[in-house]
């Protein structure tokens, strides 16, 4: 008897049930720390704790940059920085009257096409932003590691969901995601805009990298608690798949979305954020499931300790204005490095309560029975051989 060809199938589903190890492509043992090491700059971004200025000192650049230019008016770097910190005070007309009359002085300059696009589309002008945008790219498609692409990738995205248009938020609903396995939502738009083989998984992996990097840097230098962005960043660290993915990052992603919508949308990213922890367990040693509430309290936490250390980077620029000082070069001084979101407990840190055996346990008796039946099945079967 050809018992292997026999019990070859049940075999491999008994061990696929019955071993969580080799079930690794269903359940996510990722703890945040993990994730934060692939993603080294993302909790920061999502949460606002990385270097950036306040808008007092975005205000005493204006006034600043509008005395010297009184000196120097057609100095180009002058007037990118009075552009950017209109655009940041929300002025966004006259960010573009600065950068209308930059190319004026010097005509095709790649940051003035890629300034003005971005500052059209916070204005609202979709298609003359995303011109604009497509003639930065083509006086130089690898400056900013190509951000302005996956920039232009989102905006044709972000357009082709407009319902009326007025932009539907979330853009990728619920209903809309196939899988969480899979590439969806925006990850999926860029690999059918960049024409990747989905079969080439290295393609796959080196084009979510990049389009990863497009975003994180949109939100360093553009609006970090975007839901645009925030729900595109979710939806590509979930796209990386099992084995590189990022819930628990996602997770914060789509709940800091919720946090800037109101209504039908901010429930809609709650339920993104709810389906991004499908399978992420509380910490390694067990299948018990981490929930929403309970990431949702850590995250929280986060949230109050950026904000305070903002608020603290705000206060200083304030002091140092009032008292004379140029602001720049004090935020020099103080300010060398990125700052890393605090040391709070993260959730999963600690075990925690469990239900029943541990994957290791369930794998070791799960293989010790399947052995221990496939010797007693190789028994009978030479008895059988030696009666006959």
């Amino acid at each position: 008897m050809n018992w292997s060809r026999t019990w070859s199938g049940p075999l491999l589903v008994w061990l696929f049930l019955a071993s969580p190890l080799l079930a690794c492509c269903l359940w996510d043992y990722d703890t945040l720390q993990q994730e934060r090491q692939r993603f080294p700059t993302a909790l920061e971004l999502i949460t606002g704790q990385f270097l950036r200025h306040s808008q007092p000192f975005y205000e005493w650049r204006v006034a600043d940059r509008q005395r010297r230019l009184e000196q120097t008016p057609n100095d180009v770097a002058l007037l990118d920085d009075l552009a950017v910190a209109y655009e940041k005070l929300g002025q966004h007309d006259r960010a573009i009257e600065v950068m209308k009359r930059k190319e004026s002085i010097a005509p095709g300059l790649y940051e003035t096409r890629a300034n003005l696009g971005t500052f059209l589309i916070h204005a609202g002008h979709y298609d003359e932003g995303l011109a604009e945008i497509r003639r930065a790219i083509e006086i130089n498609p690898d400056a900013h590691f190509g951000r302005e692409l996956y920039q232009q990738l989102l905006v044709e995205y972000a357009m082709s969901r407009r319902v009326d248009d007025v932009l539907a938020m979330p853009l990728a609903t619920v209903a809309a995601r196939e899988s969480i396995w899979g590439p969806q939502g925006f990850a999926s738009f860029v690999l059918d805009q960049r024409r990747i083989d989905r079969e080439d998984q290295e393609a796959v992996e080196a084009e979510l990298d990049a389009a990863l990097k497009g975003v994180l840097g949109m939100q360093r230098f553009g609006n970090h608690d975007s839901p645009v962005l925030l729900e595109a960043l979710g939806d590509l660290l979930m796209a990386k798949g099992p084995s590189s993915d990022a819930k628990r990052l996602a997770a914060r992603a789509f709940l800091r979305a919720s946090y800037e919508t109101e209504g039908e949308a901010a429930a809609a990213y709650r339920a993104l954020a709810q389906e991004s922890l499908s399978m992420q367990t509380i910490h390694p040693r067990t299948q018990d499931e981490l929930r929403l509430p309970e990431l949702e309290r850590e995250f929280r936490k986060e949230l109050q300790a950026a904000e305070r250390w903002y608020r603290e980077l705000e206060q200083n620029e304030r002091r140092w204005i009032e008292r004379g000082l140029d602001p720049e070069a004090e935020y020099d001084k103080l300010y060398r490095e990125d700052p890393t979101v605090g040391s709070a407990p993260i959730e999963g840190s600690t075990p925690g309560r469990r239900r029943g055996l541990s994957p290791i346990v369930t794998s070791v008796l799960g293989a010790a029975f399947v052995f221990a039946w496939i010797g007693f099945r190789w028994r009978r079967s030479r008895r059988a051989s030696a009666v006959s």
